[in-house]
């Protein structure tokens, strides 16, 4: 087989078929090519909906040529995490308990990409119901991350990370309860956006955790990020977590820069996660950057990783169980053992604990939007180091350590990931900005600049 090249960034394809340099159909079949000479590696994909996709390419195709573009995302494959609903199309939750399962119904990102134009490519792995880890006991594959198959890939939307950074997909969407957006990003060298909470409709997504769930796009870029959100981002009436807020014009945003902006190290912060010394150095690296860049640096205190992991898995606990707790009485036989497990944990979480950990959340938000009402972003680390070799994932029912990111899930403030560098083994580090609620444009402009002056993201896996 003749090795194929990545498919363009968003912003690359968008440009190219406004142009008339490149056709819906020709991406389309660019992309399943390299979805053919990968993903037997890599696993990103479970179901492919390879037919759907070029009968979209074609009638895209001849809309464009007839002067109907719908505007900049037309004609361009996207993906979902196999959580979100696509009428006719099953959505498993990579288990074995919804294996069957087809949806009746578009989830409320389906219809917003479809209505701009997009193309579904399909629906990509995940980690068991959001919660479990790479296992064998999994009715599909686990994805493999590209830069080396042998380390792990993210979780839990690690098909969509897989995907993307392997260019097979320009954008796909993931769901974020602990950091499940941002993790794959990190770990596969892309980037990736949790926005705030209720700023992007849950509506026709498998649930983990209601009031920590959150669903964010995976792109190459910042920019294909921002032209995502323009597309995803609004309120939705029959999602009772989405928010009325406004929505800036986050592509236009992007040319704001970063000059007079104070960003805030949380140093202390980082040290408590034990971030390793090649992550210190890409996020003091990073700071380098910002300040040739015309930012003011302060150091700033955020509330302790121990109350905020201690909170968010309470009340995660507690609310994951009682999504799942009459399959897992009803056929516990059909979980993974670890997701078994992990989702058991929360039938002996009490209400009271719950009622304090919801307490404690509303003091550390407040902490939170205190720190950021003196700067414009914060900026700490995603991961401890480069992505662990999958034989030395956590697996047990109690995670040894808890995702760094997980604390913006407790407060809901938006978090962006961007590629910060490369450890000596080759595989990606990365960054994480935090804004103020509903300020992704600030966020975004703050990693637009960063990432152009970097050039991290130019560097990709799998590269002839």
């Amino acid at each position: 087989m003749t090795a194929t090249k990545d498919i363009p960034t968003l912003a690359e394809a968008s440009r190219a078929i406004a142009a008339g340099a490149l056709s819906p159909i020709d991406l389309v079949d660019a992309a399943l090519a390299r979805v053919e000479e990968h993903d037997p590696d890599l696993f990103a994909f479970i179901t492919l909906t390879a037919d759907r996709a070029r009968a979209a390419a074609a009638v895209a195709d001849r809309e464009i040529r007839a002067g109907r573009r719908i505007g900049p995302l037309h004609g361009i494959p996207f993906g979902l995490k196999d959580l979100y609903d696509v009428a006719g199309v099953r959505t498993t939750a990579h288990s074995h308990v919804l294996v069957d399962n087809v949806a009746k119904a578009d989830s409320d990102a389906t219809e917003r990409l479809e209505r701009a134009g997009m193309i579904l490519l399909g629906k990509l792995a995940t980690h068991e119901f959001a919660l479990g880890a790479p296992n064998n006991e999994l009715p599909f594959p686990c994805a493999r991350n590209p830069w080396n198959t042998d380390h792990f890939a993210g979780g839990s939307s690690s098909g969509s990370g897989v995907a993307v950074a392997a260019g097979m997909l320009p954008l796909a969407m993931g769901t974020d309860t602990g950091g499940s957006v941002r993790l794959p990003a990190a770990y596969c060298g892309i980037v990736g956006l949790k926005p705030t909470y209720g700023r992007l409709s849950r509506r026709g997504i498998v649930p983990l955790s209601q009031s920590l769930d959150h669903a964010g796009p995976l792109t190459r870029t910042v920019e294909d990020c921002a032209m995502a959100m323009a597309v995803l981002a609004g309120h939705d009436k029959l999602d009772p977590s989405s928010a009325s807020v406004p929505v800036s014009d986050y592509v236009a945003a992007l040319g704001q820069g970063v000059a007079g902006k104070r960003i805030g190290y949380a140093r202390a912060f980082n040290a408590e996660a034990l971030i390793e010394p090649e992550e210190v150095a890409a996020l003091e690296a990073a700071l380098a950057v910002f300040e040739r860049l015309g930012a003011e640096i302060v150091d700033v205190t955020l509330p302790s990783l121990e109350h905020l992991g201690a909170v968010m898995w309470s009340i995660c606990s507690a609310e994951q169980f009682a999504i799942h707790q009459q399959d897992l009485r009803a056929h516990p036989h059909k979980y993974a053992r670890v997701t078994r497990e992990r989702l058991m944990i929360g039938a002996f979480v009490t209400g009271a604990e719950v009622a304090q950990a919801q307490r404690l959340r509303r003091v550390m938000t407040a902490r939170i939007d205190a720190v950021l009402s003196g700067c414009d972003a914060i900026l700490c680390a995603p991961i401890p180091a480069a992505a662990p070799a999958l034989k030395d994932v956590d697996d047990g029912p109690w995670r040894k350590a808890q995702p760094i990111t997980s604390g913006f899930n407790v407060s809901g403030h938006p978090g962006l990931c961007i590629p910060a560098g490369f450890a000596a083994n080759g595989l990606p580090l990365s960054l994480q900005l935090v804004g103020k609620l509903f300020d992704e444009a600030t966020l975004m402009a703050i990693g637009h600049a960063y990432e152009i002056e970097a050039g991290w993201h130019l560097k990709r896996p799998l590269q002839s």
